[in-house]
């Protein structure tokens, strides 16, 4: 990772862990939405919605924005497609409007049963580059690294998020 500085010292934007990450998702993660969009008509965050109620079964709204690590304003966007979509379905358990229940229909775990092996067919072939020991090795890195941004998050002291801001 180590190429020329920049002028005034700094290091390059490439250098930048989160800018090559964000690169390599923004590839990567590009055949996946192709095939999310182009075959099954769901956008990529629907599909980690989808991934998520899959795995975890039943969730409430906040579990499953928590779970999928989106905001909650983007998940309720996102389930309520998925809901027109006939791909989830929302309850309210007991009649409590507080509470939504989210799962998936038998729509929905068809798109799963069906988009799941194409995705971690791209996850493999994008893996395969590093050998067994190597992805090991990366994969235990991976996980050390997310320990440390969850870690970092919980500690730091950052200003609450605002876009509107810095508009003139």
């Amino acid at each position: 990772m180590s190429s020329p500085s920049a002028p005034g010292g700094a290091r390059p934007l490439d250098d930048l862990l989160l800018y090559r990450l964000s690169r390599l998702l923004s590839v990567a993660g590009g055949m996946v939405t192709r095939l999310c969009e182009g075959r099954f008509g769901i956008t990529r965050r629907e599909w980690r919605l989808i991934a998520t109620l899959a795995s975890r079964g039943e969730l409430g709204s906040s579990q499953l924005a928590e779970h999928a690590q989106l905001d909650r304003s983007r998940t309720s966007k996102a389930v309520s497609s998925l809901v027109a979509k006939r791909l989830v379905s929302r309850t309210q358990p007991g009649g409590d409007r507080r509470h939504v229940a989210l799962c998936l229909t038998p729509a929905g775990q068809a798109v799963y049963d069906a988009l799941f092996p194409l995705v971690s067919q791209i996850n493999a072939q994008l893996l395969a580059v590093l050998g067994p020991q190597r992805e090991g090795a990366f994969d235990a890195m991976m996980a050390e690294l997310q320990a440390r941004a969850e870690q970092m998050v919980a500690q730091a002291a950052l200003p609450k998020a605002d876009r509107r801001r810095g508009k003139g």
